[in-house]
């Protein structure tokens, strides 16, 4: 199971509509025979992939799968019913599938005599699908609030000066957590003061592409602005409505959004509750004046549960979580 966790986690299987999966299968003598990942909506499953690498020699054997078979068929026919056909035997996996389509696929397993176990390993393979796991089961995606502020929680210099913050290794940071989301989102302010691009610099583009960049708000952006270049897909929404955002998003296939927006769009989404996980990244300097990270947001009325701190260079991360939103 430790070996189709890992392979749930390949470069090629990326995060989005999807979950993240890895499939092993052993045969009858405890060999391992064949392997396969997700890689991506549209794409064959992890289980039809390690069955296609087993190819005969999957008959009698035991799959090994980091999420429960799906059941359903979509873009893609059911997992159950690839397993079954190869003449699959024994189904172990970790964490059992959350959605109301394709959730079940043991018992159906079960009832055509496939013995299955599940829960292998169940904490460590969940980790893997976190964000997606959230989205799914209430309906819009889990979203990430990255910000960095100085040693005083201001996010500009006086009069909204742009002011570069932090350094190299805290920039690289930031953009690897681009890499691994759907969408970066961002208000219309930010862009007509900052003029951001908003792309995955400094680290590989995953095989999944780039995020789309998502502009919140309703002021016109100019055409010259480097957000509406051609690197990456951009996607103007109308409205200051943080939930409807996210449900719209959610109907896009995004299952994950890291919010990278001034004060006032972070401090509409926090209000209604609609941050999962906070990013600050903090600056070893002290601006003394100018706009603070959360203007008007005097208190969170939520234990905030750190996750991590640690030294990026001359800078600090520190990731918490804090509660969800109730459903």
């Amino acid at each position: 199971m430790a070996e189709a966790i890992e392979l749930a986690q390949h470069p090629g299987a990326p995060r989005g509509e999807n979950p993240r999966v890895g499939c092993v299968i052993v045969n009858s003598g405890g060999d391992v025979v064949g392997r396969g990942w997700h890689g991506g909506a549209g794409t064959d499953h992890a289980e039809v992939v390690a069955l296609g690498d087993a190819g005969t020699r999957a008959r009698g054997g035991t799959a090994v799968v980091s999420l429960e078979p799906c059941r359903h068929t979509g873009r893609t026919p059911p997992c159950t019913g690839a397993l079954i056909d190869a003449g699959v035997v024994r189904v172990v996996f970790a964490q059992s599938d959350p959605t109301s389509t394709a959730g079940g696929g043991a018992d159906v397993l079960r009832e055509a005599g496939v013995d299955v176990v599940s829960g292998v390993l169940e904490l460590q393979a969940r980790e893997v699908n976190r964000e997606w796991t959230v989205a799914v089961q209430r309906g819009y995606p889990y979203v990430t609030a990255k910000c960095a502020v100085s040693l005083d929680g201001r996010v500009a210099g006086a009069e909204g000066r742009r002011v570069q913050l932090t350094g190299s290794d805290a920039n690289v940071y930031a953009h690897a957590l681009r890499a691994r989301v759907s969408a970066i989102v961002v208000g219309s302010g930010t862009v007509l003061a900052d003029d951001p691009q908003l792309t995955v610099r400094h680290v590989p583009l995953l095989p999944a592409g780039a995020p789309v960049r998502v502009v919140v708000g309703n002021r016109e952006i100019p055409a010259d602005r480097k957000i509406l270049d051609a690197t990456a897909p951009t996607q103007i929404m109308r409205g200051h409505e943080p939930q409807g955002t996210l449900d719209r998003l959610f109907d896009d296939g995004v299952r994950d959004v890291l919010l990278e927006s001034g004060p006032t769009v972070l401090a509409a989404f926090l209000r209604e509750g609609l941050v999962d996980e906070l990013v600050w990244l903090v600056a070893g300097t002290w601006l003394g004046s100018g706009p603070r990270a959360l203007p008007g947001v005097d208190r969170l009325d939520a234990k905030v549960e750190i996750m991590e701190t640690r030294a990026l260079g001359e800078d600090v991360l520190v990731r918490a979580t804090l509660p969800r939103k109730a459903a």
